[in-house]
């Protein structure tokens, strides 16, 4: 009696199982969260630290300051790069270290070039273009829903710290250089920022709304730090002071990421149609201020 076919799925142990399995795409989440209002309250607050705190570290010890900074950042990025999935306390601190270190070079660049804000501001702006386009020729895609593979997140991250850097000068140039003082400024790019929700809203390309508003975070958030850490002659702060910003920006950051870590509702859903880096990015959803109802 001939042995009838087998229909079932083949066995792991035949060469056709094998090859097949090899060959199946593993779906993997992306390892940055879900664009979510929570996203860009806990942004904003990182870029307001990363102002105060470099601010502060630096008026205390310029070598304790280039320490912490440089360390910190070396720290978190080595962390965040080793870790095989989206870890909230681990993404945000990397964010945070970036905010202060991206802050640092830009005074930097400024004090030490004697270059004005306007030239440090052009010549990031360009750091931030030449970062893009290197990452579009590669991968084809800026969609951070994308970032699934060591290659892009490592576009990502010099990303990040390219347009921490580029809002830190941008946010001086208006709020010092150009004498709108910080609250001035501050609504500015409240109203700024309001441009790329807008246009989201009406239907244009999420990616570049989603960058747009990225970078427009950075000196929103250092605007109104310096508001309220500075002094009245400088900007019209209100003298709370940069270690006093600095602690409770800290807190309520590290309150917020408990809280993300513990609910679990920024983690991206794995998508297959990112598991191929030779494809561009097809997903919609990156949002640039996302539904309350997302969180």
């Amino acid at each position: 009696m001939a042995t009838p076919p087998r229909t079932g799925p083949p066995r792991a142990d035949r060469p056709a199982g094998v090859l097949r399995s090899v060959l199946a795409p593993r779906i993997v989440a992306a390892k940055v969260p879900e664009v979510t209002a929570l996203f860009w309250l806990v942004k904003v607050l990182t870029t307001g630290m990363g102002e105060a705190a470099s601010d502060y570290l630096g008026e205390t010890d310029l070598v304790l300051g280039g320490l912490v900074g440089v360390g910190g950042f070396a720290l978190a990025l080595w962390l965040q790069l080793r870790s095989e999935r989206y870890r909230p306390p681990v993404y945000w601190f990397c964010v945070s270290a970036i905010a202060v270190v991206g802050t640092m070079l830009a005074d930097v660049l400024h004090v030490v070039s004697g270059l004005p804000l306007w030239a440090t501001s052009s010549l990031y702006a360009v750091a931030v273009a030449v970062v893009f386009g290197w990452w579009w020729r590669s991968e084809r895609t800026l969609d951070v829903h994308s970032i699934t593979t060591a290659r892009r997140e490592r576009f990502y991250w010099a990303t990040v710290l390219a347009t921490f850097a580029l809002g830190t000068a941008v946010g001086d140039l208006t709020g010092l250089a150009m004498h709108l003082g910080f609250l001035p400024s501050g609504l500015l790019f409240t109203a700024a920022i309001a441009v790329p929700l807008v246009a989201w809203r009406l239907g244009a390309n999420p990616v570049p709304t989603f960058w747009a508003a990225y970078v427009l975070t950075r000196p929103l958030g250092a605007s109104f730090a310096d508001w309220l850490g500075k002094e009245p002659d400088l900007g019209g702060g209100r003298g709370f002071g940069d270690g006093p910003v600095t602690v409770v920006a800290v807190v309520l950051i590290v309150t917020l990421v408990t809280f993300l870590a513990l609910r679990g509702n920024d983690v991206q859903r794995p998508d297959p149609r990112h598991e191929n880096p030779g494809l561009p990015s097809t997903r919609t959803a990156v949002d640039p201020v996302a539904d309350p109802e997302a969180v």
